[in-house]
């Protein structure tokens, strides 16, 4: 991949995870305000910042799996026949489960239903939901920042390096350990959600990763620039046997 490319992909990735960094605070704020806020203690009339837990019946549920951009959908029905479109991030556990003529708990928080409770009791958020979603912005600024520096540094260097063979590997060695950094943010943040972990765990848990990961993209980038990982290093010479 050229450069260029390169480049260009990291100043892109690097956007969007310091707009993911930039939404942290503003998430964890609505979660707070989310958590604490009180019972309404009657149908709201309008978007209002109490809870109200309110019955429907599904009309429909459509998983969509395998359908390219489309979430989990479903149609819930109020009692008097005025039909909720609502979305999910993944169809377990509640989603699922859903079928035509089922009744559902909702939670309408500022005029929108931001989480389903089954007849089992069992909950699961919708897309407006308000919890995890500064778990998610920190794992996607982790790992966006990460992969976009690597790969900006190793986008450049070999601008600055033309004919030193040596310094375009050492670059190279940047770039794809600057995905492994990416990645392992994200795996991170998969672990945490599957988990149920505190916001603390993603820093705790990628941040001694990333310092292995360093470490390495730091070798692999010193042995290029010695020669250690050149492709045409003669292989060592075997010592012919002396005639006796």
């Amino acid at each position: 991949m050229p450069s260029v490319v390169w480049i260009l992909l990291a100043v892109v990735t690097l956007g969007v995870g310091v707009a993911s960094a930039r939404e942290i605070g503003g998430a964890l704020d609505r979660e707070r305000e989310y958590r604490g806020a009180p019972a309404c203690a009657a149908v709201p009339v309008e978007a209002s910042g109490c809870v109200w837990e309110q019955e429907f019946t599904v009309r429909s549920a459509a998983m969509n799996r395998g359908k390219r951009g489309e979430s989990p959908e479903a149609e819930l029905v109020l009692p008097s026949g005025k039909p909720w479109e609502v979305t999910f991030l993944r169809t377990e556990p509640v989603m699922s489960e859903m079928a035509p003529g089922e009744k559902v708990v909702g939670l309408i928080w500022h005029g929108q239903v931001v989480e389903v409770r089954d007849a089992d009791g069992r909950r699961q958020q919708t897309s407006d939901g308000p919890v995890g979603w500064p778990e998610d912005r920190l794992g996607g600024a982790l790992a966006c920042i990460s992969f976009g520096l690597a790969a900006l540094v190793g986008g450049v260097w070999p601008l600055f390096a033309r004919g030193d063979e040596r310094r375009v590997t050492a670059a190279r060695m940047v770039r794809w350990h600057g995905v492994g950094l990416g990645a392992t943010a994200i795996l991170t943040l998969w672990a945490q959600a599957a988990n149920d972990w505190p916001l603390w765990a993603l820093p705790a848990i990628w941040g001694p990763l990333a310092l292995l990961i360093l470490a390495s993209m730091t070798a692999f980038a010193r042995g290029a620039l010695r020669g250690e990982l050149d492709d045409d290093a003669p292989a060592p010479r075997q010592q012919e046997p002396q005639a006796s």
